[in-house]
Formats: structure tokens, sequence, C-alpha cells
């Protein structure tokens, strides 16, 4: 199993060149740019509405984005006509647009290599520093989402399974089939006005982690390190900040897990009644087996299979994109708020820094869950797999 680790480790490598080489590619073909946005920000015009017009996000203008040429301020920058080359030129050289794309790409892949993700372009911060400050943001909504929803679904979807055609399967099915229907950013709106918008009670808050005031860094210094006075504090973790944190957490985490559990309860529940049917289940109860020892001792491993794998892609979606309208509805300043902007206002390092943090990440989820698949049933060995 080392060998297998160490192959897939290794495969990392060219399958993430090839997701930022796409991307880059895809880049420089697309229309609009931080140069372009820098031009309507000056002649006044709004860049949102650059944003859609031009409909991409490239470095360069391509196709109906290159402004007309011939004359002396001709320009392959759609707004630059009367301004001066000189200018157009340093704007180039502080985004590093002086450079032919190959070489950008190339001195792209040996910074992150070092794990050197740049200077935003507009917010003149380090990268690694931004998405450090909002990686507390984004670690609680993935972990909690995807922790309480498979706590949820996973028992309900068994018990489901075991009372198949009582009136309990009839009426959390009806349950179910709301939470399914029903997006999360609805569900997070309902909360709001229930339980935050002082229409009925006022009783959560509506914006960040913590309140003001309190430091977060006393729990965990590495996730606040700007905080003032950032060290380990185990008293006031205890009864300062953990509960104030769930109190933050309470309605975000709510609306994602009400809009989530739907699938992953019918998944455990048609999983457990495949695996009932067969025929070791039944030899298991010939031979005197508890019903409890069936089910936890024979059926549950091979049940949970399709939960393992299904695991990745759930966690990965709660911890970047399903996060997204939350964090606005919440004020929630996280990863998925932070590219999407960054998408929108064209800032490239940090656009090619989370998809690369994103990449990584998803790969690392879906090794660690091949390699629980292979602890849950022995019978899987993917060390023996051709090549």
């Amino acid at each position: 199993m080392a060998a297998y680790a160490l192959r897939r480790l290794l495969l990392m490598i060219p399958t993430i060149l090839g997701i930022m080489l796409v991307s880059f590619v895809i880049v420089q073909f697309a229309p609009g740019g931080p140069v372009e946005r820098i031009l309507a920000q000056l002649q006044g015009q709004d860049p949102g509405a650059l944003a859609r017009s031009a409909g991409g996000g490239g470095d360069l203008g391509a196709g109906p984005a290159r402004a007309p040429t011939g004359g002396e301020g001709s320009s392959i920058y759609r707004g630059a006509q009367g301004l001066d080359p000189a200018f157009i030129k340093k704007l180039e050289q502080q985004f590093g647009f002086d450079k032919p794309a190959w070489q950008r790409f190339l001195i792209m892949l040996g910074n992150y290599a070092t794990f050197d993700f740049g200077t935003s372009f507009y917010r003149d911060v380090s990268v690694i520093s931004l998405i450090g400050e909002k990686l507390p943001v984004s670690m609680t909504i993935g972990l909690w989402m995807t922790l309480l929803s498979y706590g949820i679904s996973i028992p309900l979807g068994i018990r489901k399974a075991t009372r198949e055609g009582t009136a309990f399967d009839t009426w959390t099915s009806a349950v179910i089939i709301v939470g399914y229907a029903i997006p999360s950013f609805l569900f997070a709106i309902l909360l709001i006005v229930l339980f935050a918008g002082g229409s009925f009670w006022q009783i959560f808050p509506l914006k960040g982690l913590l309140s003001e005031g309190v430091r977060g860094a006393a729990c965990a210094p590495f996730l606040w390190p700007a905080n003032a006075n950032p060290h380990f504090d185990l008293g006031y973790c205890v009864t300062t900040v953990v509960p104030d944190y769930l109190w933050h957490i309470t309605l975000p985490i709510t609306a994602m897990v009400l809009g989530a559990f739907a699938t992953s309860t019918l998944l455990t529940k048609n999983s457990f009644l495949d695996e009932i049917r067969k025929q070791y289940v039944l030899t298991a109860r010939m031979k005197g087996l508890s019903e409890r020892r069936v089910l936890y001792g024979h059926v549950f491993r091979n049940a949970m299979l399709i939960m393992v794998a299904g695991f990745p892609a759930a966690f990965i979606g709660a911890f970047f994109a399903g996060s997204l309208l939350i964090e606005q509805i919440f004020n929630l300043d996280g990863l998925g708020l932070l590219t999407f902007e960054s998408v929108v206002k064209r800032d490239y390092p940090v656009v090619f820094a989370s998809l690369f943090i994103f990449s990584l990440l998803g790969l690392m989820v879906n090794l660690l869950s091949d390699l629980i698949y292979t602890r849950i049933d022995p019978r899987i060995d993917f060390e023996t797999r051709e090549a």
C-alpha cells in the first residue's frame, strides 16, 4: 500500500501541471484582464459592466476586445485610445504582462513549487497571507457541514432501511424530499428571517465567526496569526472563544446541512437495502447472529463503500464552491467568496493560487478516500492493479 500511495503522490505532479496549463491557456484567450480593468477605472467606466461585457478573464484582449488598429494611439487593450503608450507599458510591467505567456507560466510554476504565490494585484498583500486570513471560515464551513451531514444521514439512512415501509420511513422521506428540493441559500434566508432578522427573534448574529474583541488566537494561534496576543490560552478558549464561535456558526451550518443531508441519507438507505437482500446476510441470520451484529458487523462495511467514494466530492464542494452563497448571505469572508471576487476583478495571482490549492487538496482527499476504502473492504487492493 505504501508503493501505491507513493505512486499516487507522484502522479499528482503531472495532474496539477495539466490543470494549471489548461487554465492558463484559457485565461490567455479569454477577453478582458487587469490592464483593461485599470483603463476602465481611469475612464470612469463600471468595472462590473466591463467584466460582464468582456465575458472572460484573459490578460490581453482577444477578438472583439481589441481596439481598432492603426494610428499612433493604437493598442491591443480596449479603452487605451488617447492614453500615453508609456503608461500602458508601465501597467504591463506592473502586472507582469511584458513577458511572453510561456515565460510567465514557467515563472509561475517555479514560484508555486516553493509555495510562493506572489502578491494580489489589487489588495497589495501576499496571496498566501490573504488565503490564510480566509482559511478559518472555509475550514469551519467545510468540516462542520461534512461531519454533520454525514453524522445525520448515515444513522438516518440505516434507520430508514431497517424500517422500510413504516410510518417513520414515509414521514422522513417527505422531510428529505423538502430538504433536497430547497437550496441551502433559501434555508439561510428563512433562518435569518426567523432567528436573526428581528422580525420574529433576534437570537443569532449575522456576521463573522467571532464577536468583536474575542481573540480566536487563544484557541488556534496558527489560524489567527495577526490576532492581538496570538498565544494559546485554554481557559479563555473554552469559556469565551468556543461558545462565541458556536453561536456564530449555528445558522450558516444549519442552512448548509439542511440542504445537503438528503442525498447522503437516500444513498445510505438504498445501499443498506441492497446489502440486506444479499445471501451472506441471510447466512449470518441463520447462524443466530443478532440483527445489530448483522447490520454493524457485516452489512455496514459493504454499504459504506459508496459513501466513502462520495466523500471527496462532498468535502471539496462544501469547503469551497458550496459555501459561496452562504458566505455572502451571512457576511463570512471565506475562500469561496475570495475566489469569486478575484475572478470578477481579474486578480490572477489569487485565482491561480486558489486553483492550485483546491486541486492539491482535492487530490489529497481522493487519495485518503482510496486508502480508507481498502481498510473498509480488504478485498480491494489498488497496489496489485495493473498500471
